[in-house]
């Protein structure tokens, strides 16, 4: 028996399997109870969200055996079928293919006669908007005055190319891209039907490639299933779309907060290995970047579920709020023009360096302890040798002996860490502190941040104020419970609650909004620092 692919096994057959589209589904389902069903219907939206989906199956409601509902019985020789693409009386055509007058005049000449079998004759044209000027003209006199028995599904994923007489005289629905979430909970039951065995992460993953379209990450599915030898595992759903562990893009990111053109073109190199997709790296990168924007300006609250929090906190600490917009705007417009490089990688290496030279002045690391900006070499770039400075270099005198210190906190602020470095130390809880050593712990959601060069670095940071003598321990650890990163986000997160309350509370305010039945967007409270900065 041939295989037959899973976006047409699992098609939705009724409007009660329809993904996502709940307000097309409750019109049409209303119009069908009602009788009042328009003679024709325009469904827009873009590629694999259900557009002949939803016409066909409102073509079955049309024709079902039993009668005019939004339920089809799906046993009738009708909906049987429409099911396998055989009624008569549904005529599809793909417009792309039949642009010509001639074609669509040969079409419409056996709109007059009643139907064969059905109880009506449904026109169903696929992407309508490549039809010329004269195709429509010819259809345009039909869909005014259609005869009783005929109805119109159009479908297209270009509306605007419609002439405004042909939208004028269609009932008009504007299909949804769907969530990641939802494609993941869809391609879950499918696989627990199909009795595969699915990687929850490798399905996020193909969620995130599809873009919204259930029909792309069914095929996505099926391919990985076919380059997994039935089964689906994140590793090799990650090779199949040609993009990279979160490891990788982690790395990049510390490079970036670091200001380490050098690192960064060391760190392409070794990717290059791995053959990746880089307008695909270049997608996950702004998606992280996203994430620290909406934690940054939004809280954690708002963050989605499989965000993971601890990892864009630390981050956070790293970048300023416009530098964050920078670096995404800096990646979205990368991925645009990636096609246009004489290269890809070389394209992809343009997109962080120009992240490195632009970097404002004003958009310094909140973790800084001079806040201001990396330092950048002649033309704005900073180079790898300064970002990779020795830090005993740039440490002060030597202070008083390590009992003599207050706390972790004092100690980083003493050794004026930046960029990666601080990044590391903040998400480091101090568990032991003597005069000879320190021993610290890191949770695994940061063991990104641990890499050996980082590890060392802190060593020397630490020995060059404290002695040569001092013992660093650096252990891996389930969860961490007082770091300076959580010890900021939760401060972070009091300021916001702080400044919402305020608002809420502040009785000219409320005067206002009883005043005029309005509303107080919490969403768009942010509090500002002593500066009146955001």
């Amino acid at each position: 028996m041939s295989y037959l692919a899973l976006a047409r096994k699992w098609r939705p057959k009724i409007f009660a399997d329809v993904a996502g589209q709940e307000h097309i589904v409750r019109a049409l389902t209303n119009a069908l109870e009602s009788g009042r069903v328009h003679h024709a219907y325009l469904f827009a939206g873009t590629r694999g969200v259900g557009k002949t989906t939803v016409a066909r199956i409102l073509a079955k409601a049309l024709n079902c055996e039993k009668g005019v509902n939004p339920e089809p019985c799906g046993k009738c020789s009708a909906c049987t079928s429409i099911d396998e693409g055989r009624f008569i009386d549904l005529i599809e055509v793909d417009a792309a293919s039949r642009t010509k007058v001639d074609d669509t005049r040969e079409l419409l000449e056996n709109v007059q006669y009643t139907p064969s079998s059905g109880r009506y004759k449904v026109y169903l044209i696929d992407e309508v908007h490549m039809l010329s000027g004269h195709s429509f003209n010819a259809l345009l006199k039909t869909l005014e005055e259609p005869p009783p028995h005929v109805k119109f599904l159009l479908a297209t994923t270009d509306p605007q190319k419609l002439p405004v007489t042909v939208l004028s005289r269609c009932l008009q629905f504007n299909l949804k891209c769907l969530s990641s979430d939802l494609i993941v909970d869809r391609m879950a039951l499918i696989c627990k039907a199909e009795n595969i065995q699915a990687d929850a992460m490798a399905l996020a993953r193909i969620a995130r490639a599809a873009s919204g379209s259930m029909r792309d990450a069914l095929s996505l599915l099926d391919q990985a299933l076919a380059f997994g030898s039935g089964e689906l595992r994140d590793d090799d759903v990650a090779d199949m779309l040609g993009s990279l562990d979160q490891r990788h893009i982690n790395e990049l990111l510390q490079y970036l907060a670091a200001g380490d053109a050098g690192g960064l073109m060391e760190q392409v190199r070794n990717l290059q290995e791995l053959v990746p997709d880089y307008e695909s790296v270049l997608n996950d990168l702004a998606t992280v970047l996203q994430q620290i924007a909406v934690l940054k300006l939004a809280g954690p609250d708002c963050l989605d579920e499989d965000a993971d929090t601890e990892m864009l906190t630390g981050f956070a600490g790293q970048f300023s709020d416009e530098l964050v917009q920078l670096f995404y705007q800096i990646a979205v417009t990368g991925r645009r023009d990636i096609s246009l490089a004489p290269d890809p990688r070389l394209g992809f290496e343009m997109t962080l360096l120009r992240m490195v030279a632009f970097q404002p002045v004003a958009a310094a690391l909140p973790g800084s302890a001079t806040g201001s900006a990396p330092q950048s070499a002649p033309g704005g770039a900073a180079t790898g040798a300064k970002a990779r400075r020795s830090a005993a270099a740039q440490a002060p005198e030597r202070p008083a002996p390590m009992a003599g210190d207050p706390d972790w906190p004092g100690i980083i602020d003493t050794l004026k860490l930046t960029g990666a470095l601080r990044q590391l130390a903040q998400n480091c809880e101090l568990i032991e502190k003597g005069e000879t050593g320190l021993r610290l712990n890191i949770s695994k959601s940061s063991e990104h941040l641990l890499t050996d060069q980082l590890r060392q670095r802190l060593s020397e940071a630490l020995r060059a104020v404290y002695g040569d003598n001092l013992r660093v321990q650096i252990d891996l650890v389930d969860s961490v419970n007082d770091t300076v990163a959580l010890r900021e986000a939760d401060d972070s997160a009091r300021k916001l609650r702080a400044a919402r309350d305020s608002i809420q509370n502040d009785p000219d305010l409320r005067q206002i909004v009883d005043a005029f039945g309005a509303e107080i967007e919490s969403d768009a409270i942010r509090p500002v620092n002593g500066s009146g900065n955001r």
